[in-house]
């Protein structure tokens, strides 16, 4: 394997920091220096320098503005994630963040998982909007963790595609991994991790679809990924490849994805639902799309 590859896989960091580490003369094959492009041999001698260690990320206390709290209680509380918002802090990310606004509203959450993502079981990009859950105790977390990983939680989403998937109603199964070539996305790619996206038209407009998406894995940027791979990219995705004319005539600057609902089994017991509205800009789009289809 190219040694960006080998490297990612054997230690668990990005392509990037691998070919940081080799441009930094860090990568030494048999004594020698290699570059991220240059090939791994079976029975040579690797020594990788890694730098000092990061210190850990803190979660800051920022206000969010546009975040809703839909519900709160002793176990959870359930927010409307806005744009441009991310879950957790993340090395890089400067932004506000969902763990962070509930902490400048004076919401305590579990104490479980890493520092800077306490109370976190699952996560929207901080280009999708829509409802997730935080876990408040650790029951809560515990359970929500396991449902999660279970797959009996029902996550559903609404994306606006380009063209009309055919068929209607089905299944996307295609594995997905970290593209390639680009490390900042992920691809469809043989050997990847299982990736299940159920799918229903719920609306036609005349150059593209509103669809219900249901989740049977949670892979990162999977819904996008998938229906970039049948041709029919989320409308605004410009990273996955739809049509930026079309995005700039419907004056949409991101995906056109919205965690819709989400249901699961209550850490206390009994099935709970919650919902989110589509956010202005997204519902922009649709009054456009069937304003055009009059």
């Amino acid at each position: 394997m190219r040694v960006d590859a080998g490297l990612s896989k054997m230690l668990g960091l990005s392509r990037n920091a691998v070919a940081t580490l080799a441009e930094s003369g860090d990568v030494l094959l048999d004594g020698n220096v290699v570059g991220k492009s240059d090939r791994l041999v079976a029975g040579s001698w690797l020594e990788v320098t890694l730098p000092p260690a990061q210190q850990p990320l803190q979660v800051v206390a920022v206000p969010v503005e546009g975040m809703e709290i839909v519900h709160q209680d002793d176990d959870i509380v359930v927010v409307n994630k806005p744009i441009g918002v991310a879950v957790h802090p993340s090395p890089g990310w400067e932004g506000p963040t969902v763990v962070g606004g509930l902490a400048a509203a004076g919401v305590r959450i579990a104490t479980s998982g890493a520092a800077e993502r306490q109370g976190v079981v699952h996560r929207l990009d901080a280009g999708t909007t829509g409802v997730m859950v935080v876990a408040k105790s650790e029951h809560a977390y515990s359970v929500l963790k396991r449902a999660f990983k279970e797959r009996t939680v029902d996550k559903r989403y609404h994306a606006v595609v380009q063209g009309h998937p055919d068929p209607s109603r089905g299944t996307i199964d295609a594995p997905i991994d970290r593209h390639p070539r680009h490390d900042y996305k992920f691809a469809v790619v043989t050997g990847g991790k299982p990736s299940i996206t159920h799918y229903e038209t719920v609306e036609a407009f005349r150059a593209a679809s509103l669809v219900d998406v249901k989740l049977e894995t949670g892979r990162t940027h999977q819904i996008r990924v998938h229906f970039s791979a049948i041709k029919h990219p989320c409308v605004g995705d410009l990273t996955y490849g739809a049509d930026p004319v079309m995005a700039r005539k419907l004056a949409i600057t991101r995906q056109w994805l919205h965690a819709r609902s989400l249901s699961f089994e209550h850490p206390s017991g009994g099935w709970v639902t919650f919902e989110s509205q589509y956010p202005d800009d997204l519902q922009h789009v649709l009054d456009e799309l069937r304003d055009q289809d009059r």
